[in-house]
């Protein structure tokens, strides 16, 4: 059930916020619970008792295992990863994993398998994670696990951010699941859904409008598609899928704004970024910390251990170290957006230019200032999308071949005035950023807005949603990019 569904918007969302609100607040975690089972079941009916299983499961290996020591707390921690990694492989990867071993064993005569393929269950990918994120801050001591079954099944299964983020720690939100009276305010209810309200219309009014054309763009074929044309499909994908995503994450926040929660943010203008260093710490920032903190760390610690040495080839250690640790983790943070090569290949090309970075790019960035820096990441990221957004390496390749060929053609009229419309207003709202005052005022306002912002907002938020829903009703509504992960 999407958020951007009039099924959502018209009939889920009134029907879980009135009695919500109306719930004495003992009764309110049961109805999250209740209402979050059914949301994920309505889009997943199969895998949810998969889903609720392995929440069991692992609620009570991690609170014996947090009383345990040595050998058995070892034991009790290699199991709940083995639960939630192999399901993740299972669903997720089984089937790429087969297509590859058919590709192999073909180029020695034999048949391909008869292999069913897997359906991918929505959400696995960060619900993964955010179980993994519990099960090594409990191993580690960083985090006391949950007494109560319903407390780490809120953590879990709580559906604004089940699908698709943010990755929500365990310390950012267990004081919360447990008493949140303080922010269970009308002026949180309401800034709430200014948030979303502001998250649906990125998406509906501009992210779909855009990725309407970027899917016609992708569907050309050589004859049809001029070099001009590949270019502005590049540029408006790179547009469609900030709003895409960022206005699901508004769309979350600002649902659970609205009962009572804060979640982490998870996007901070990344196009305004001055190297892919500082894209990182502007996309998907949950998942950039939840690999840093999980994975680049602890593989750069262990490394070190295993180079004593102050150079390697003429390099300095801590660059090598570096360099191995941010390769792994791209590769990894690649293979996590899909079971397929040109997400692979989109996150070595992510690691290598931070690899750049660290070894010579940032330099010149300082020298060439901060106007030009953006500029040179700003197209960076553009051929990463392509990549991303690309079917296949062939695919790829080809759409990469038609951006080079500088050869025109009569579809470079094709485009409608709505989507330049709409392309302009996404620049706009994407580079908006670079103004510093812009992102103290945003932040204020999602923080602790005044009177007089929440009422001019509110009305701007009714305004926004009204549009929004008038489209949807028009024109349907496309899934979340990021659904497919």
């Amino acid at each position: 059930m999407a958020f951007s569904s009039s099924l959502f918007l018209v009939y889920f969302l009134p029907a879980f916020l009135i009695p919500l609100f109306l719930l004495d607040s003992k009764f309110r975690n049961y109805w999250i619970l209740i209402a979050s089972v059914f949301f994920f079941m309505w889009g997943a009916p199969r895998f949810v008792f998969v889903l609720l299983g392995s929440v069991l499961i692992d609620f009570y290996l991690l609170l014996w295992m947090s009383s345990r020591e040595g050998e058995a707390r070892r034991m009790l921690f290699r199991l709940s990863l083995l639960l939630n990694l192999g399901l993740l492989l299972y669903f997720k990867y089984m089937n790429f994993f087969v297509e590859q071993l058919d590709i192999l064993f073909g180029h020695f005569g034999a048949n391909p398998s008869p292999w069913v393929k897997i359906m991918l269950p929505l959400g696995i990918s960060f619900i993964t994670f955010q179980k993994l994120a519990y099960t090594l801050d409990v191993y580690k001591r960083q985090f006391t696990p949950f007494e109560k079954l319903e407390h780490y099944a809120m953590y879990i299964l709580m559906f604004p951010q089940l699908l698709s983020g943010p990755i929500v720690r365990p310390k950012q939100i267990a004081a919360q699941i447990l008493d949140r009276s303080r922010n269970e305010t009308i002026d949180d209810r309401l800034t709430g859904f200014i948030r979303f309200a502001i998250g649906l219309a990125k998406k509906v009014l501009i992210a779909d409008v855009l990725g309407e054309q970027v899917n016609a763009i992708y569907a050309m074929d050589t004859l049809q598609l001029s070099s001009g044309l590949a270019w502005m499909g590049a540029i408006a994908y790179t547009f469609q899928i900030y709003f895409d995503f960022s206005g699901y994450t508004d769309m979350a926040i600002g649902i659970a704004r609205m009962m009572g929660f804060r979640l982490p943010e998870n996007f901070n203008s990344p196009y305004v970024s001055g190297s892919i260093t500082e894209f990182w710490k502007r996309w998907h920032i949950t998942l950039g910390s939840w690999f840093r903190d999980y994975v680049f760390l602890p593989l750069a610690y262990a490394t070190s251990r295993k180079l004593p040495k102050e150079k390697y080839f003429g390099i300095r250690a801590d660059k090598v170290i570096y360099l191995i640790a941010t390769s792994v983790t791209f590769l990894l943070c690649g293979f996590w957006h899909g079971a397929a090569w040109t997400f692979i290949l989109w996150g070595v090309y992510q690691g290598i230019f931070l690899v750049f970075d660290r070894l010579f790019l940032l330099k010149y960035f300082k020298k060439a200032g901060h106007v030009v820096s953006v500029a040179i990441t700003f197209f960076i990221t553009v051929f990463g999308w392509v990549l991303f957004r690309s079917e296949s390496l062939g695919a790829f390749k080809f759409y990469i071949q038609r951006m080079f060929a500088f050869k025109g053609g009569s579809n470079d009229l094709w485009l409608n005035p709505k989507f330049w419309t709409v392309l302009v207003i996404a620049v706009v709202f994407s580079f908006i950023g670079y103004i510093k005052k812009v992102e103290s005022w945003q932040d204020r306002l999602f923080d602790k807005p005044g009177n007089t912002l929440i009422i001019g907002f509110t009305l701007l938020a009714m305004i926004l949603f009204v549009l929004s829903l008038a489209s949807i009703t028009s024109s349907g509504f496309s899934p979340f990019i990021y659904f497919r992960f």
